[in-house]
């Protein structure tokens, strides 16, 4: 671990500090405290550093790659059998299979062929990870995501073609414009589908997000530190 990511011990104080700050943001918003849930990002994290916000109590937590929850996560949830684990990074058809078996909530479902993909891996398993709809809210070409125009057609389309429960939308604004009214835009595009889950907001913005509807923020940083790099 880098010398800048927090000790074992600053771990679970940051922890509580973010949750703390969830539950006055959800109050200021006029909103049950029970209503916005901490992902907490593990995402180059040891699972040494992982163990110690269990340890902490913390129960949900996101990765953004496959391969690298698999090398983590087997032993990590035989452990602790009440943990859930969010992929919160793009994921390729040809790793279905292992985001199916591996995550409990899939938070990046963003086109067609992915769409018929979880849908045959689901039958063929029985397993049904809850979906959330990436919506590309900023329209960057280098960012996954359904366009903010075509999400309502994507999640009929899921629904209808593929036999898919979509329970929510997900968003990463770009990160040199003001989050707040890609939360909003969220927000509305959720609201008219009728979806009542919004993940948003991540370390610097999940106060933001929460005042704006937010049900699961992605928070990283402001817990384990600076990420480790990994080889």
């Amino acid at each position: 671990m880098s010398a800048e990511s927090h000790s074992a011990a600053e771990i679970p104080e940051r922890l509580r500090q973010v949750k703390e700050e969830i539950v006055l943001a959800a109050e200021a918003a006029g909103r049950k405290p029970s209503t916005a849930e901490l992902v907490a990002v593990t995402k180059t994290m040891p699972a040494a550093a992982i163990e110690d916000a269990i340890e902490a109590g913390q129960r949900i937590f996101g990765e953004n790659r496959v391969q690298e929850a698999q090398a983590k996560w087997p032993a990590l949830k035989a452990l602790h059998s009440d943990l859930e684990l969010h992929l919160i990074g793009p994921l390729q058809t040809n790793k279905v299979k292992e985001a199916v078996a591996l995550f409990d909530v899939i938070e990046t479902l963003d086109r067609p062929k992915l769409a018929r993909a979880l849908a045959e891996e689901m039958k063929r398993t029985g397993k049904r990870p809850r979906l959330f709809v990436q919506v590309n809210t900023g329209e960057e070409p280098q960012k996954a995501g359904i366009a903010p125009e075509e999400t309502a057609d994507f999640v009929t389309l899921c629904r209808d073609t593929f036999g898919l429960a979509i329970d929510g939308l997900m968003c990463i604004p770009p990160l040199d414009e003001e989050p707040s009214m890609h939360f909003a835009l969220l927000a509305k595009l959720a609201k008219e589908i009728g979806l009542d889950e919004l993940s948003m907001g991540m370390s610097g913005d999940f106060e933001k997000a929460i005042a704006f509807g937010a049900t699961y923020v992605r928070v990283g940083t402001a817990i384990f530190g600076t990420r480790v790099l990994l080889d």
